[in-house]
């Protein structure tokens, strides 16, 4: 499964796709193979955008066929698509690549390195507990669109985390309710016993739920706990009569 996000790293803007599935093979794979290729893959404006995604994929596709690599991830930095492949051997992979981009126009280079931990998968393309709930914030969000909510309409807003003990969930509500939050209910999971529910009224805007979640994040980690995500009603566009 394939998963999307941004974030800043010193001042620039980096886009990762990263692909979650990949890390099965981190026994047998030690190989960390990369691919640059001169071009914006998220900047779906350009012409050939649909011709790049087209070669992109046939590459993954080529260099997954007979199981030599297993594409991880791509970072997007500068007008750079970086395509990132854990392989067994380092034999014929940059030869796969010369034979299909050296028939298009991209400008590219390849690397090959050994990465035995994966540490370039863990610290440069999987996202953080916290940037994943960002990305599934962006999910939510953008369902409430496509229900056609009124997204910059204040509501109730529900937010779910568990924890350990029920010492730790107390403290936690009482920290939650100094910075605005209530204390709704008490819930419990397959893994977490102590898990609490608080609400706050805001709207479900990707710059207003990013502020409210990382601030409850950083509530919930104080208290060794796991954020859960959040939920909310859904408010229709009234229609002009």
């Amino acid at each position: 499964m394939r998963e999307i996000y941004r974030k800043l790293e010193d001042g620039v803007l980096v886009r990762i796709e990263v692909d979650l599935d990949a890390s099965a093979l981190k026994k047998t794979s030690p190989w960390l193979f990369s691919v640059f290729i001169k071009y914006d893959a998220f900047n779906e404006e350009m012409n050939d955008y649909e011709e790049f995604l087209e070669t992109k994929e046939s590459l993954i596709i080529a260099l997954e066929h007979g199981k030599k690599a297993k594409y991880a991830g791509m970072r997007v930095v500068d007008g750079w698509s970086e395509l990132y492949f854990y392989a067994p051997s380092s034999k014929e992979l940059d030869l796969i690549v010369s034979k299909m981009l050296g028939q298009t126009s991209y400008k590219h280079e390849s690397n090959v390195v050994k990465d035995t931990k994966w540490n370039f998968y863990e610290v440069q393309l999987l996202p953080s507990e916290l940037e994943f709930h960002h990305i599934q914030s962006e999910k939510i969000i953008s369902l409430l669109e496509e229900e056609e909510d009124e997204i910059n309409s204040p509501r109730e807003v529900e937010h779910y985390a568990v924890f350990d003990t029920a010492t730790q969930r107390d403290r936690f509500v009482d920290n939650a309710q100094k910075i605005g939050f209530e204390f709704k209910d008490e819930i419990s999971t397959e893994e977490y016993d102590h898990g609490v529910v608080v609400v706050k009224v805001h709207m479900p805007t990707q710059e207003e739920v990013k502020k409210v979640v990382e601030e409850l994040f950083a509530e919930i980690k104080k208290e060794r706990g796991f954020y859960e995500g959040w939920s909310t009603i859904l408010i229709e566009k009234e229609e002009n009569i």
